[in-house]
């Protein structure tokens, strides 16, 4: 009786046409597990029983082993039963199974002839081999070779569990009962193991064998140890060997973490090494000029557009940020994709479309391996092929099949193109090359940078010149990328307003990252970075400083979708703890995540800011939700780390007051902190006192990568003279009977910001009976007052300019209007007490007749414009934020109507 499954198969392959006419039997016992995927275990069930007697047993064993998976799997694919994912994993599986039972069986087979091979210590070691390539990654096709590395951990010999039962004899020209060593031991089993598989015998062959991967090639050891691994890697590894061990996994064996730890810091470098860009570039260009040297065009794989192109998008990344980010330290291709768009490195639209295109790719690579079962990604040429590939595709001709194709193709080939941009290196030609040469005369120089846009081109020349003589000291292919970076350089920073400053600030960046040439060739070879870089450095002088003090931020510019992404703190949050999780135990490389983490995240912002993508609103915000996710990982890290615990869950809150707790932080803000905690056991708190100075120690200690955040403690109860940490029943009773009104002002911008839900919940409903209390107005008044001239007595301003915080009409003098109001109605009024900002609030306000809606109006719009000012100077680099005051007359005037309603008005 016929199968539909079967039947589909002999019409999309001829091999499996063959092989089913050959063995009906095999055809008649596949026919009846088609409707489950092929398991690991039914693989490992069919090798076992009956155990194999001798070699060729094990051979044919293997091979037919192979057959069934091809029926099976095939007719599963064909029939639209299996997806790709089931397909590559199956054939991984079938490749691991086959790889273990040949190593066990042959390894057995040498150790009784020679004894294990035991290390220096006596304890036996096994064969680690390691799967390379799409094997590797657990996505090997039907037809693939197997990339593999044999290995094995230390030199030794081998030694007989019973040296009496060794006998002396000649067998197949091999001195049986004789001590071996380990490295002898492992070559002839690797040449075992490559027989087992790769041998073409009456059966077939299981799976074609490449050792080419492994050090040295073809002239290196059968099998090394780790040791002689880690020399090579370390001293004679190349760039495309990086790419290759991306995707290496160890099948057999042991001491794998040991291996990793050789690998790991080979392939994903601490910093950024933009010379794997280079280096897979150069490798593309050479896989390109191969393909159409040998007419390949239509190689689906190595072709422009074809999987090899998704691979190497996907893996450029892989090398260039996985050694900062532990999530892109994986092998799948598909799942790599997905990563760098939970890290913003790719947009979803362009992953989802290389998704798209690799699962049509490599569905069509295994369906034109399917017709004669032949290593091959070339699309046939003949009318019989295109038309039975048609068919296994699901497309009525072949005609329909290549346009499909071509569309994904094109798309892969646009994101590649994007990725791998062609360097743009060659600036002899720009006319501001004869003056960083110092080539021109006075008069020409002069000239072409005034005309470029610099008003004093004596000080340019000093800057440059100073950086001629700081380049003399680096070697010449550093000189020669820094002659190269500096026209174009000039030009851009010309255009910027105030380009002698920014030029400054270039010029101690260049000096900073000078003897790391790999920065200078990302800015040289990509003009989009180094404009990137420029309109940072003309933004803020902050900014400038902090790039110039961790230039591994200009890791970032190399991905302008992901300094221009919204931020999804929930994902993020999850990258964090991901990076956290990579240093288990080390607290100094903890910190320094999550200083990276932070800088990363800032620079993001401020891109965006500069770009003009974020209103200030939404800035506050985000860098308010930074601080919550930095805060809330540093809670449970400190938590951690206490030796002294009596819970696995702190019942330990922070709270966030000022800036922090109104979302309103700016770049360099520091936090305003409360630690509350409600636990009963007596040893509590001073458990919590070791967990908040712990917390405030892991935010404020410098490291290399700098500090978290300054911290400010002093709005707990009693101040600085009070407990680091308060009860919740001390804390509700000091706010109720013992707090000023100033500290309840501060509560109209307070929030639980991490730690144990309940207590948030406590200290919201706290903080809104508070606020909700009746108060004498005029007594209310007074003692608003007498602090808001506490403030100003403390912020005296002797110059003619205005200060737009602290001067009368400035920012402080509306929320002070807008915390009065809030203490005063909200017994009234609950909206009030919601914490959504000064702007909301005054909008509340006016809604409910505390005040005319139009001053409430007019004075919202002072106050976003006050502060939108005060962030554009700041940023600026001023140590005050001052400005003439006819510029914000009509600000001031919007704000002092409000104040007169508020403070004057008898309400």
């Amino acid at each position: 009786m016929s199968n539909p499954a079967l039947d589909r198969v002999a019409r999309c392959s001829r091999y499996g046409r063959r092989l089913q006419a050959a063995q009906p039997q095999l055809a008649d016992a596949v026919a009846g597990q088609l409707g489950h995927p092929f398991t690991r275990a039914a693989m490992q069930a069919f090798l076992a029983e009956p155990p194999c007697a001798d070699e060729a047993a094990l051979h044919q064993r293997l091979r037919q082993l192979r057959q069934r998976v091809w029926l099976a799997v095939t007719a599963r694919d064909l029939a639209g039963s299996a997806d790709l994912a089931e397909v590559v994993a199956a054939w991984s599986t079938l490749a691991e199974v086959c790889i273990a039972a040949a190593v066990d069986f042959h390894h057995a087979m040498l150790a009784a002839r020679h004894g294990e091979p035991r290390d220096e210590h006596g304890r036996p070691q096994r064969m680690v081999v390691v799967a390379m390539g799409k094997l590797g990654g657990g996505e090997l096709n039907v037809s693939s070779d197997i990339d593999l590395v044999y290995l094995y951990p230390e030199e030794g010999d081998t030694a007989a569990d019973d040296p009496a039962a060794a006998t002396m004899s000649r067998r197949d020209g091999i001195q049986t009962g004789k001590s071996i060593s380990s490295h002898e031991f492992f070559v002839r089993l690797g040449r075992k193991l490559t027989a087992a598989l790769g041998e073409n015998t009456a059966d077939g062959y299981v799976f074609r064998v490449d050792l080419r991967l492994r050090p040295w090639g073809d002239s290196g050891p059968f099998a090394m140890g780790f040791a002689m691994l880690e020399d090579y890697l370390v001293a004679q590894g190349r760039p495309w060997e990086r790419y290759a061990w991306i995707k290496a996994r160890p099948l057999t064996g042991a001491r794998h973490d040991e291996l990793a730890s050789i690998v790991r810091p080979f392939v994903f470098r601490k910093y950024l090494d933009f010379g794997a860009f280079a280096a897979i570039r150069d490798l593309h260009v050479q896989i390109r000029r191969e393909v159409a040297r040998r007419e390949m065009a239509h190689d689906i794989k190595l072709g422009p557009g074809g999987i090899r192109e998704i691979e190497f998008t996907a893996q450029v990344f892989q090398l260039i940020r996985g050694g900062q980010i532990a999530a892109l330290q994986q092998r799948p291709t598909l799942t790599v994709l997905a990563e760098l768009v939970k890290n913003g490195l790719m947009t979803a639209d362009a992953q989802q479309e290389l998704a798209a295109a690799y699962d049509f790719l490599r569905r069509l690579e295994h369906r034109i391996q399917y017709l004669d079962d032949a290593q091959t990604q070339l699309l046939p040429d003949d009318a019989e092929s295109q038309a039975m590939l048609a068919e296994a595709m699901g497309f009525p001709d072949h005609a329909a099949l290549v346009a499909a194709l071509d569309r994904h193709r094109n798309k892969v080939t646009r994101h590649f193109e994007q990725v791998f941009a062609a360097p743009q290196t060659d600036q002899n030609s720009h006319p501001l090359t004869v003056v960083c040469s110092g080539t021109a005369d006075a008069a020409a120089t002069h000239a072409l940078l005034e005309n470029a846009g610099y008003g004093d081109p004596s000080q340019v020349l000093a800057i440059l010149d100073a950086l001629r003589q700081h380049s003399a000291r680096l070697a010449e292919s550093t000189q020669l990328r820094l002659n190269a970076l500096l026209p174009p350089a000039l030009e851009i920073i010309g255009r910027q307003p105030d380009p002698a400053a920014t030029l400054e600030r270039f010029a101690a960046l260049v000096q900073a990252i000078a003897r790391r040439s790999t920065y200078l060739a990302l800015l040289t070879e990509y003009p989009a970075a180094l404009r990137q870089l420029v309109r940072l450095l003309a933004a803020s002088p902050w900014a400038a400083q902090m790039i110039t003090q961790q230039p591994q931020l200009l890791d970032e510019l190399i991905a302008p979708q992901s300094l221009l992404s919204v931020p999804d703190w929930a994902q993020l949050a999850e990258q964090l703890r991901a990076e956290l999780d990579a240093h288990p135990g080390d607290t100094e490389a903890q910190m320094d995540a999550m200083r990276r983490f932070k800088q990363v995240q800032t620079l993001r912002l401020l891109a965006q800011d500069v770009a003009g993508r974020l209103t200030l609103e939404s800035l506050s915000d985000h860098l308010s939700y930074l601080a919550d996710t930095l805060l809330a990982e540093t809670l449970a890290r400190c938590w951690a780390g206490l030796k002294t615990r009596h819970r696995d869950t702190p019942r330990f809150a922070v709270i966030g007051y000022g800036k922090l707790g109104g979302k309103e932080l700016g770049y360099a803000s520091d936090l305003d902190l409360v630690f509350l905690y409600d636990d009963a056991d007596e040893r509590a708190q001073q458990i919590y006192v070791r967990l908040a100075q712990r917390i405030n120690t892991w935010l404020g200690t410098p490291t290399p990568a700098g500090i978290l955040y300054e911290t400010d403690l002093r709005l707990r109860p009693d101040g600085a003279s009070g407990l680091l940490v308060s009860s919740t029943a001390a804390f509700r009773d000091y706010q109720l009977h013992h707090a000023w009104v100033w500290e309840h002002q501060a509560l109209t911008r307070a929030r639980f910001v991490c730690g144990d839900l309940a207590i948030g919940a406590f200290f919201e409903a706290l903080r809104r009976d508070v606020l909700g209390l009746p108060r004498d107005a005029g007594t209310l008044r007074e003692a608003v007052l007498a602090m808001r001239e506490k403030m100003h007595a403390g912020h005296v301003n002797h110059s003619d300019l205005f200060d737009l915080k602290h001067d009368s009409g400035g920012i402080v003098d509306v929320e002070f209007c807008v915390q009065y109001l809030v203490l005063r109605h909200c017994h009234a009024h609950p909206e009030l007490a919601d914490n959504f900002g000064n702007i909301a609030l005054l909008g509340r306000a006016g809604a409910a007749g505390l005040i005319p809606a139009d001053i409430a109006q007019a004075a919202a719009d002072a106050y976003r414009e006050l502060r939108r000012q005060q962030h554009a100077i700041k940023l600026s680099g001023a140590d005050y934020a001052r400005v003439p005051p006819a510029a914000v007359e009509s600000v001031r005037d919007a704000v002092g109507a409000l104040w007169t309603r508020v403070f004057d008005a008898r309400s």
